[in-house]
């Protein structure tokens, strides 16, 4: 018998009666160094994604462009819980993630720029971020795009290694947009049938570019969609940095040990619109209210405050750490080269191929 743990909407409501309660000593449980570390690193996600934003305002940035604003503690709070082993795939809302999995924000930024010093030398750009040695296999601009190859990448895990506590798992993200397209519930039926360790995680929004969850899923607790495939479904506040990290945990410490495939659901807010150029006219005034109201850095800056692990100084030291930081990215991305018209075609295969393309935009086909 398969079991979903439920939590009930609004996530408003909910957050307000935590809220009322008195706030337990953060200290208690959790050591301050990684609270800090954590709020760090939110703060630092955050000014990243207001400055590409600006960037982007200012023609440095082109192409497309999707931001982390609002789900920082589910960012942070997921890759908490991967372990350098792990392999992580991400939907094309993926800088927050590649900073968090451990790039460097100077080469995210240069990335984002184009330049041969991002970390897919300027040629993925913002939905393309990709390290292989962090583990980070995309960055994907087609919605659901990932989800075979996470799917696939779970299999050749459990091919090649035996499950148990220093085994490989796969957390693969996708949108809520992105539970209603075939390869969603292809891939779930075969990570059901085959017991993959693979975690599936819903970054809920609530809006799958201008529409609603509700106006687009007949069942729109997502969660619960896993058990179609005896894949057990479990929702979390997205807004709660410690409790999307315990939440992930525990999902992938069963798909480590047991090898059995989750999903998780967390539930966010997207501050702006879908992408940089989005107005977000489609939400409504107390929607985007509500969306700031819950505003997941702020509101753990505040409870370090009450609870004593950080106060207003050093709060506004780590703000002004990471704002320089920021700063130093753009300008190391700014001075960064160009690629040049002669590395075009560089990367177009992984091997040697005969009578590759070479030839530039206007040069002949064929030298006469």
């Amino acid at each position: 018998m398969i079991t979903v743990d439920r939590v009930e909407i609004p996530m408003a409501a909910t957050n307000r009666a935590a809220r009322s309660k008195k706030p337990k000593s953060l200290a208690e449980v959790e050591t301050v160094p990684s609270l800090l570390a954590y709020y760090r690193e939110m703060a630092l996600i955050r000014s990243f994604e207001l400055t590409a934003a600006e960037m982007y305002a200012k023609a440095k940035i082109g192409g497309y462009c999707h931001l982390n604003l609002g789900e920082e503690a589910a960012v942070v709070g997921l890759t908490e819980a991967l372990e350098t082993r792990d392999y992580l795939f991400t939907t094309y809302r993926d800088h927050g993630y590649a900073i968090a999995r451990g790039m460097e924000p100077r080469r995210v930024m240069a990335e984002l720029f184009g330049k041969t010093t991002g970390v897919s030398g300027g040629r993925g750009g913002s939905m393309h971020m990709f390290d292989a040695k962090l583990r980070m296999l995309g960055g994907y601009g087609i919605v659901g795009g990932q989800i075979p190859p996470a799917t696939g990448a779970a299999l050749a895990l459990s091919l090649r290694s035996e499950p148990g506590p220093d085994a490989e798992v796969v957390m693969c993200l996708l949108g809520d947009g992105t539970i209603n397209i075939g390869a969603f519930h292809e891939s779930l039926n075969l990570a059901g049938i085959w017991d993959l360790p693979i975690l599936y995680v819903i970054i809920n929004n609530r809006l799958g570019m201008g529409t609603t969850v509700e106006a687009a899923s007949a069942e729109p607790e997502l969660y619960k969609r896993g058990c179609s495939y005896r894949i057990p479904g479990k929702r979390v506040d997205g807004n709660d940095v410690l409790a999307v990290r315990d939440a992930a945990l525990a999902l992938m410490k069963r798909a480590r040990i047991d090898r059995k495939p989750g999903l998780l659901e967390v539930m966010t807010y997207r501050l702006k619109g879908h992408s940089v150029v989005d107005p977000a006219r489609y939400r409504s005034k107390v929607d985007t209210e509500q969306a700031q109201q819950f505003d997941p850095v702020p509101a753990f800056r505040a409870r370090l405050i009450e609870t004593k692990v950080l106060d207003e100084e050093e709060a506004n030291r780590i703000e002004l750490e990471v704002a320089e930081e920021v700063k130093q990215a753009v300008k190391f991305a700014d001075e960064s080269p160009d690629p040049t018209p002669d590395q075009l075609f560089d990367y177009a295969y992984a091997t040697p191929v005969a009578n590759a393309p070479h030839a530039l935009p206007g040069e002949p086909l064929m030298a006469l």
